[in-house]
């Protein structure tokens, strides 16, 4: 029964050689690849009893042919020549087989390696996978009606069928393939989509690593796993943008925070995501932290890190274009523009962190400051945002009061807020003085407006009923009633100094009365003449230089608003 396996086995031959002496029946092989099922398949063959080579044995196959040294020197027609050459002429021409070659590899390692089978199958993976994709790109280009090539991008992509074959691969192998399709040119989309699928397939059962009562780690090993996971599909992520969504990059963030990824992993994703923070949303941004009891309720310090990518990232973009510096102000930049949406998504995530009671008021300001002052065209989210926090922590000093409402600027609040702003009870005694300020400059811009307006061309009063109301008409009814509160209190406003100057205008006339009666006709008609050119109705300016009644009121209610001011400073 030893003749057929010494004669076509090297590893056996020697074994029996060196007990030629004394009588054996029995022979260890130690750490035989495949087990006794693939030994079985190696005595049939020496026992000339026929059986199937397929992708599911080969690998066992060249393992334990190697292992046994069933080469051609003991035999003409060897089980590894005959393994080696199904590996070549078959698994590596289809991508399904070599997939399944590699799952049979995993725990063939590292003799597998050794023998160049895991090798040659992850270059046919990438090779076919590179094919695949070519041939997709062409059969998806057609002609224009003018008669151009082109691409249609509207069309499926058949290319990409082989990412589901890769999710049952184990990670350090698939690492392996990723890093080969990248080096054939696979387009980064498609390394991206495999990337999404592959995590979560494997990151599913992340939530069975936490205790939901005490959040304590309940299976080390699994976590292990998971961490590995996600290092190496952070490490395989394609350097260009939009190659996998921006919510992935927040999942795998979140992952990275839980399973304490390393700090690389953790910079990498921050980094990437401050890249094209533009495009997030507020429920990207809420990140739960996972530390102890006393700490806020969402991770702050995660999204301060991301922010200071952002606006590092915009400031590189700005100085490497030397135009792009002089039209960093300019509402039509895109980076300006990415500003604006990034500016209304911090203060709505302010907003929503704002309630939490262990949120330090060095935290909530540091976020707040973060990017530049340009990039707040209204100050109303901000403001909001304080508002809440301060409305939340009722306990802050004063000082601290001041400190956090100098971030915002009144002046950039609209009407609404500054009215809110006006009758906070929460704001410092200072804030408010200044909310009343800006909304008194604001509405004696307004009046002078309308006035310049009035000696131009005559009020038609009806056209402006008819564009009144079919402004109200356009309106919400919520914003037609706030509309016509404000024009009723400028009108109220209005009213109030249209009584001044006619009370003025009495004084004006008495004083011309005596004066008729003490001077003469002359000396009346010069005096009369000089009073007429000081007075004006309607605050226009006389020919002489001299300030209407109704501007020199301003300057006083001005000058009294700014002596508040610094008073309270």
């Amino acid at each position: 029964m030893q003749f057929p396996l010494v004669s076509r086995s090297g590893r056996i031959r020697k074994l029996v050689a060196e007990h030629r002496d004394s009588d054996i029946s029995r022979v260890e092989l130690l750490n035989l690849p495949g087990g006794a099922e693939t030994f079985e398949l190696a005595a049939k063959f020496c026992y000339g009893i026929n059986f199937e080579i397929t992708s599911s044995n080969v690998a066992q196959l060249c393992c334990v042919s190697d292992y046994l040294e069933m080469t051609e020197e003991f035999s003409k027609d060897s089980l590894g020549s005959r393994a080696e050459e199904y590996l070549e002429s078959i698994v590596c021409k289809n991508l399904e087989m070599c997939v399944e070659v590699l799952q049979q590899c995993e725990n063939l390692l590292p003799l597998a390696d050794e023998l160049k089978i895991v090798s040659r199958c992850i270059d046919a993976i990438a090779s076919k996978a590179c094919v695949e994709q070519i041939a997709s790109s062409f059969s998806r280009l057609e002609y224009s009606s003018s008669g151009r090539l082109h691409m249609n991008r509207q069309a499926k992509c058949d290319g990409d069928w082989w990412i589901e074959d890769l999710s049952v691969i184990r990670i350090d192998l698939y690492q392996r393939v990723m890093t080969a399709m990248k080096c054939r040119g696979v387009r980064p989309e498609s390394i991206g989509a495999s990337l999404v699928n592959y995590a979560q397939k494997e990151l599913t059962k992340k939530s069975s690593l936490w205790n939901p009562s005490g959040h304590t780690k309940i299976d080390l090993l699994s976590t292990d796993h998971e961490r590995l996971v996600v290092e190496t599909i952070v490490s395989l992520l394609p350097v260009e943008k939009l190659a996998v969504p921006i919510t992935f990059l927040f999942g795998l963030l979140r992952s990275a925070v839980m399973l304490d990824c390393s700090i690389a992993c953790r910079l990498d994703l921050e980094r990437r995501i401050g890249s094209q923070l533009d495009i997030a949303t507020l429920d990207d941004l809420l990140i739960p932290s996972f530390r102890h009891a006393g700490d806020t309720l969402f991770d702050v310090d995660t999204v301060q890190r991301i922010l200071v990518n952002f606006s590092q990232q915009d400031d590189s973009e700005d100085d490497m274009d030397d135009a792009s510096v002089f039209e960093s102000d300019s509402p039509h930049s895109p980076s300006q523009g990415a500003l604006f949406k990034v500016s209304k998504l911090v203060d709505n995530y302010l907003a929503e962190i704002a309630p939490d009671a262990n949120l330090k008021l060095a935290k909530f300001m540091a976020i707040a400051e973060t990017l530049p002052t340009h990039a707040r065209t209204i100050h109303d989210g901000l403001y909001r945002a304080i508002d809440i926090y301060l409305k939340a922590h009722q306990g802050l000093p004063d000082a601290d009061k001041k400190k956090l409402c100098k971030l915002i600027d009144f002046q950039k609040l609209s009407q609404e807020a500054g009215a809110h702003a006006a009758q906070n009870e929460r704001l410092p005694l200072q804030s408010i003085v200044q909310v009343l300020y800006f909304e008194q400059l604001r509405l004696r811009n307004a009046l002078c407006c309308s006035y310049a307006d009035d000696d131009r061309k005559p009020v038609n009063h009806q056209s402006w009923r008819i564009s009144s109301s079919a402004l109200s008409a356009a309106m919400s009814p919520k914003d037609n009633y706030a509309s016509l509160r404000r024009e009723n209190r400028e009108l109220k406003l209005e009213l109030a100094r249209m009584r001044m100057r006619l009370n003025d205008l009495e004084k004006e006339h008495v004083c011309m009365k005596r004066d008729m009666a003490k001077s003469s006709s002359h000396k009346f008609m010069s005096s009369f003449t000089k009073k007429i050119g000081g007075l004006s109705l309607f605050g226009h300016s006389s020919s002489r230089g001299s300030s209407s009644p109704s501007r020199q009121s301003y300057r006083t209610d001005s000058k009294v608003i700014e002596r508040t001011c610094a008073s309270t400073d």
